[in-house]
């Protein structure tokens, strides 16, 4: 029987933990969670976006994406608007306030990508990231 650590699959998992406790200890003293710092991300990137959309693009339950966004619009950092073409619809929008947090927190975000990849020297964490997203972009998408 292969060992734990012979398991591509399972690496990848419990890197993946880590990095979200390193970002969520990060994160912890803003209120905000590792999963609303993807969808700040994400809509930073966007003029705005439905929840159906936030829900797909990143691999969210559409009930969670609800929460998130709840909890967002309470700490002032995103907003729904109606969407022009359908106003039963609402499109959730950064605010002034998201964009400055995101900007406030792009450094400790680096540290902790850092951290996580201290092992490595600068051409293998390329390697590392090239792959990730080769992988990313064909199964996340």
């Amino acid at each position: 029987m292969r060992g734990l650590h012979a398991d591509t699959g399972y690496l990848l998992y419990r890197l993946g933990l880590r990095s979200g406790q390193l970002f969520n200890t990060f994160l912890q003293e803003s209120g905000v969670r590792l999963r609303h710092y993807a969808v700040l991300r994400f809509l930073a990137t966007a003029e705005g976006a439905l929840q159906r959309e936030l829900s797909a693009r990143l691999g969210y339950d559409p009930s969670a994406i609800v929460g998130l966004v709840d909890d967002l619009e309470k700490l002032g950092f995103a907003e729904r608007r109606p969407a022009p073409d359908d106003r039963r619809s609402r499109i959730v929008a950064l605010t002034r306030d998201g964009r400055a947090f995101l900007r406030g927190t792009e450094e400790a975000g680096l540290r902790v990508t850092d951290d996580l990849l201290a092992p490595l020297d600068p051409a293998e964490r390329e390697t590392l990231h090239t792959l990730l997203r080769r992988i990313a972009e064909d199964g996340l998408t």
